[in-house]
């Protein structure tokens, strides 16, 4: 089971030189890869109908994800890149394949395209896209990334897409492994379909809890469980003793990653880079 690390988004602040601090102490601690949440813009909550239910407003900060895994590719050798996750559905699916399969030539294979479909309507209205929609797109925007990455000249109807005899170039000389995140069954039994694997953002019990499940999904699907990745974050306020007790029990689920998650703990920037010492330093590893 490989250990990686949230980059804390709210709360890392804006210095380059600290952002930089940050992931090369992940990656020198040994960490396995280094995974970016995704908000374009914030919304203000109060007077909305519907109601915003999720945890960012307008207030949060967040730096790019494409813009910010290829500036750190360029000061790292060898941690895994990953979005945890990319709103794609909120994004072009065509703009979002050059970018990505740039980023991974780039960085020199290392990227892991972790998707969802996000809950902010106000975002989806702001970059002009259906909010409503959003699941059933996403499954054909995963088609239209896969024959992108792999096909120098396509001819896709799809529809919500259009792509007429073209192609990109550079392609990224591999499929581009892309992972799911979500809260629900139907995001579950969508990864266990047409997914790499499954970014659980929750707590852990709710994973411990979901896992069988997915896995079972993937095995109705035809797929092998086993080639399936899981992976699951583990909130560093929890403390060393819980730490442990999540550890063995994600190992005794052969969880692929465990993914140590200090943001939104109230922490400094100097603090986030301790806690990756800590959390390490308390695995043994």
């Amino acid at each position: 089971m490989k250990i990686g690390a949230v980059f804390p988004q709210t709360e890392i602040g804006n210095d380059p030189a600290v952002i930089r601090d940050w992931c090369q102490t992940a990656e020198g601690l040994g960490y396995s890869h280094i995974l970016v949440y995704d908000h374009v813009i914030g919304a203000v909550h109060e007077g909305r109908e519907p109601k915003l239910w999720g945890p960012y407003t307008e207030k949060t900060p967040f730096h790019e994800p494409f813009v910010l895994l290829g500036w750190m590719a360029a000061f790292t050798t060898n941690v895994e890149l990953v979005t945890g996750v990319i709103i794609l559905p909120q994004r072009q699916t065509v703009l979002v394949a050059k970018q990505v399969a740039e980023l991974d030539i780039l960085s020199g294979g290392r990227v892991r395209l972790g998707i969802g479909t996000g809950w902010n309507y106000v975002e989806y209205d702001a970059l002009n896209e259906e909010f409503k929609n959003r699941g059933r797109r996403q499954e054909e925007q995963v088609e239209v990334l896969r024959k992108l990455w792999s096909e120098p000249v396509m001819d896709y109807t799809g529809k919500w897409h259009r792509v007429e005899r073209a192609g990109l170039l550079p392609l990224p000389g591999r499929q581009i492994p892309i992972w799911f995140g979500g809260f629900n069954d139907a995001a579950y039994q969508r990864a266990a379909r047409i997914g790499d694997g499954f970014i659980f953002g929750a707590a852990v019990t709710g994973a411990i809890e979901a896992i069988p499940r997915i896995r079972g999904w993937v095995s109705e699907a035809g797929r092998d469980p086993k080639a399936f990745g899981i992976e699951v974050m583990e909130n560093f306020q929890a403390g060393p003793e819980k730490w442990a007790e999540n550890t063995a029990a994600l190992g005794a689920l052969d969880v692929d990653y465990i993914s140590m998650r200090s943001m939104n703990s109230g922490l400094t920037a100097a603090e986030h880079i301790a806690a990756l010492r800590t959390y390490r330093e308390a695995l043994g590893k």
